[in-house]
């Protein structure tokens, strides 16, 4: 059984029906696109495994452990973590605190520990401090520690959420758009950083619109349309579906193609 197995999740909005009774299995240590047309529901299927939406049916199992529904704090508990298309950072804290405040799921010392400031306390704070230095390190931005998050470029902001996310240690990372707004260089930096978070025992799934991007750095794509899958497989496979084809570009478009 793969990390993460999803079977029928549904998602409605009244009459909407947004994600329509998907199943998907996400194996350990891969990266999977969930790509598809704007408005196809691929950020809803984030906020259903995350716990931002309630499903109206279905099931996520995670690591074994059945999270349908969770509240979010028990779903990032769990080691399912993930960053947003719009980037939500704390502008007018550091880099340095924005990593910091990632961490607090995996605190021990509790308020009593703070309050007191004892000898537990004093130790998790460096470790905290000392993990966070690496992670800014990890995403380049370790020159950048003591500057506002707010003062950022949009590329090193998008770094920054990914840092912050990591904080959690997380089995599994949600990746929503996680190049929108960089450069090409920024963007080739980005996939050698996905491909190497996935050697280091961390399952990526991300929404992504740089065709380019998902071709290159991920082993399986499923695709969405109006909440429905209408295809999952290899890359290779996935961009000569017609299926696909014809949801990004509409099937008047595909038949003059030929």
């Amino acid at each position: 059984m793969g990390l993460l197995k999803i079977t029928n999740l549904t998602k409605k909005f009244g009459g909407l029906t947004a994600v329509d009774e998907l199943s998907v299995s996400i194996e350990k240590n891969t990266i999977t696109g969930l790509i598809g047309p704007n408005g196809a529901g691929k950020t809803t299927v984030f906020n259903l495994l995350t716990g931002f939406y309630q499903a109206n049916s279905g099931s996520i199992l995670f690591n074994g452990q059945n999270i349908t529904n969770y509240p979010t704090h028990k779903v990032a508990e769990a080691g399912l973590v993930r960053t947003f298309q719009n980037i939500r950072l704390f502008t007018k804290m550091t880099t340095f605190d924005n990593v910091r405040i990632g961490y607090h799921s995996q605190g021990r010392a509790g308020l009593l520990g703070a309050l007191s400031r004892n000898v537990l306390t004093k130790r998790e704070e460096k470790e905290i401090a000392d993990y966070s230095l690496e992670l800014l390190a990890k995403v380049d931005l370790a020159d950048k520690k003591d500057e506002l998050a707010g003062n950022l470029s949009y590329g090193m902001q998008r770094k920054l959420e990914i840092a912050r996310a990591l904080a959690a240690k997380p089995s599994m990372l949600l990746l929503d758009e996680p190049a929108a707004g960089m450069n090409p260089h920024e963007t080739r930096d980005l996939m050698n950083f996905i491909q190497k978070l996935a050697s280091e025992n961390i399952t990526i799934v991300l929404i992504e619109h740089d065709m380019k991007l998902v071709m290159n750095v991920c082993q399986k794509i499923v695709v969405l349309d109006y909440g429905i899958k209408i295809a999952e497989g290899l890359p290779a496979e996935i961009h000569s579906h017609e299926g696909v084809m014809e949801a990004y570009l509409g099937k008047g478009t595909l038949e003059c193609s030929r």
